[in-house]
């Protein structure tokens, strides 16, 4: 995973670059989603890497699909993706590009992963919370995950809070093996 991450970041850096040079954020941020969503398509991915398609082929499905949105920039960026063979970047392309977006707009996106689903209070109360400790606003992206048993798990970029059931046991397990 670290090594996806790693590929897609110049690419978003670069969009993100041009996006604010054209004072365009939203509509690049728009037409990477849509893009991003494509990819994720299990029927798109199949027909990007199978072979038997050309690479104009998988360009007018991308472009056809854009529509209105496919200016020459959003063109030359799929052309160019598909040339390096990187379309299945798309996704964390477009995740890295709206942190970059998010950040420039003084935000910072928190993920969380909550055991059960968060009440509008628990959600207020830890924006503050990560609003405070981070001196920006947050924008949070809730996931319900059973697993965890109880509590939540909260990344914010490289930030890792493990307030989980499921986290502590697995630390105790660990401190009881040492």
């Amino acid at each position: 995973m670290a090594e996806l991450i790693t590929v897609a970041r110049p690419y978003a850096e670069a969009v993100f670059s041009l996006a604010s040079e054209e004072r365009r954020l939203d509509a690049w941020l728009e037409a990477l989603e849509l893009l991003a969503a494509m990819v994720n398509n299990p029927d798109v991915a199949n027909a990007v890497t199978n072979p038997k398609h050309t690479a104009e082929e998988i360009e007018a499905l991308f472009l056809d699909v854009l529509g209105e949105r496919a200016d020459n920039e959003v063109k030359r960026f799929v052309a160019m993706l598909i040339e390096n063979s990187r379309l299945m970047l798309l996704p964390e392309i477009a995740k890295q590009y709206a942190a970059l977006k998010a950040e420039a707009e003084g935000a910072i996106e928190a993920r969380v992963q909550s055991a059960y689903p968060l009440t509008d209070g628990q959600a207020a109360e830890l924006v503050a919370t990560l609003s405070k400790r981070y001196g920006k606003s947050v924008r949070l992206d809730v996931k319900v995950d059973p697993e965890l048993i109880g509590g939540a798990r909260v990344l914010v970029g490289d930030d890792v809070i493990d307030a989980s059931v499921r986290g502590k046991l697995y630390a105790l397990a660990a401190s009881l093996k040492n």
